[in-house]
């Protein structure tokens, strides 16, 4: 395979059988470097959490995200190419999410990128961060054999910072993108979070609202649907959508169960239990929480995973999607991959999770998601930036 240097110059240009790509991915709270062969094989995939940084606050702190990605980009580059039995050299294209994401931890990564493939003389691939979620499932369906992927394909992407359905369909290099969905307002995974430290639960809100949820009553608390108005006079027909979130109302219907009921002193003593343990686990949490704060979460847990099931599967039998995938960091979800898999078999559609490793931020989607790219030649120029709010078409 014929490859072009990122800087132009011509002396490290060669043919290979299979082709290296290093992914870098730092568009949020993890530190992430990869080596893909082939957009297929994955050789290695290191992340780096920042978890505990963010824990005491409820929530990622962009500018010490952006603190840590500095301090931890480096080591993770390296130790990826060690795990992979690759140096520097060996590699052959260097693959860096451009977009969306905070623009502080985009640039840290982007930098790192550009340095590294101006040193080396290597092409730069720039990287959607919803399409790398997309090529997660994709890269691990590949691994498995299972290469008959049926368009059109309908694509939830459902993370700590995103809500979108996408329409997919497959073209000579890669795939085109149609967004026929989107939150409005706060993503699940968002919502997940302000619940937890609402509910003095902990951070991050996804894997311990899921824990708890199976201990609870998840028609305790009858939560409305959220109504939202699809379109506006003057807007054309095809430019309407049903498909549309919104999980900020949900937000405030459990602040107020919590003022109504009385939970606050509750919710307090658990926050200050909390708080002395360093890293709680599950069990931790769960040994603090009485019956009725058990079913509000599973309520909670109950509304979205619907919300998220049926607007989803909707736009699948409307649109008529062959394919389903469902991915990002929310994917990880046990109710929410279980609901899925058992409604989407009711309507004879296949549906594809990436593994729960793969679910959240990581850069073997990003290293895979940029090898339709490198056969492509599509190579970024020196002059592009991060874009925090980088459409994927």
């Amino acid at each position: 395979m014929l490859l072009r240097p990122f800087n132009g110059k011509s002396n490290n240009i060669r043919y290979m059988s299979e082709s290296y790509i290093l992914g870098i991915e730092s568009s949020c709270d993890e530190t992430a470097a990869a080596v893909v062969g082939d957009g297929e094989h994955l050789l290695s995939n290191v992340v780096s959490s920042q978890i505990a940084t963010h824990q005491p606050y409820g929530g990622v702190v962009p500018e010490l995200a952006s603190r840590e990605h500095l301090r931890a980009i480096v080591p993770v580059v390296r130790q990826a190419l060690a795990e992979a039995g690759k140096t520097y050299e060996s590699i052959d294209a260097i693959a860096v999410t451009q977009g969306p994401g905070l623009a502080g931890a985009l640039l840290v990564g982007i930098s790192y990128a550009k340095a590294l493939a101006f040193a080396l003389e290597k092409p730069l691939i720039t990287v959607n961060h919803l399409e790398g979620h997309i090529h997660a499932v994709l890269l691990e369906e590949k691994q498995k054999g299972n290469f008959q992927i049926d368009f059109p394909l309908l694509a939830l992407v459902v993370s700590g910072g995103h809500t979108h359905l996408f329409l997919a369909q497959q073209r000579e290099h890669g795939w085109t993108y149609k967004n026929i969905g989107r939150t409005r307002d706060d993503a699940a995974g968002e919502a997940y979070d302000k619940v937890a430290k609402l509910l003095g639960l902990g951070y991050p809100g996804g894997p311990v609202i899921d824990a708890l949820a199976l201990h609870g009553n998840p028609k305790a608390v009858k939560f409305v649907p959220s109504q939202i108005k699809h379109g506006n006079r003057g807007t054309p027909k095809a430019e309407q959508t049903p498909y549309d979130f919104s999980f900020s109302g949900i937000k405030t219907a459990v602040l107020r169960y919590v003022e109504l009921e009385g939970m606050r002193e509750s919710v307090m003593a658990r926050q200050q239990a909390l708080a002395g343990t360093g890293k709680p686990s599950a069990a931790d949490v769960l040994a603090l929480c009485d019956k009725r704060t058990l079913d509000l979460v599973a309520s909670f847990q109950r509304a979205v995973v619907e919300d998220l099931v049926g607007k989803t599967l909707r736009a699948a039998q409307e649109r008529d999607a062959r394919t389903l995938f469902v991915t990002g960091g929310v994917a990880a979800n046990r109710e929410l991959r279980e609901t899925f898999a058992l409604q989407a078999a009711e309507a004879g559609l296949a549906v594809f999770f990436p593994s729960r490793k793969l679910s959240t931020d990581n850069a073997a989607m990003i290293a895979a998601a940029a090898f339709p790219k490198l056969r492509a030649k599509d190579f970024a120029g020196a002059d592009f930036s991060a874009e925090a709010s980088l459409a994927l078409r």
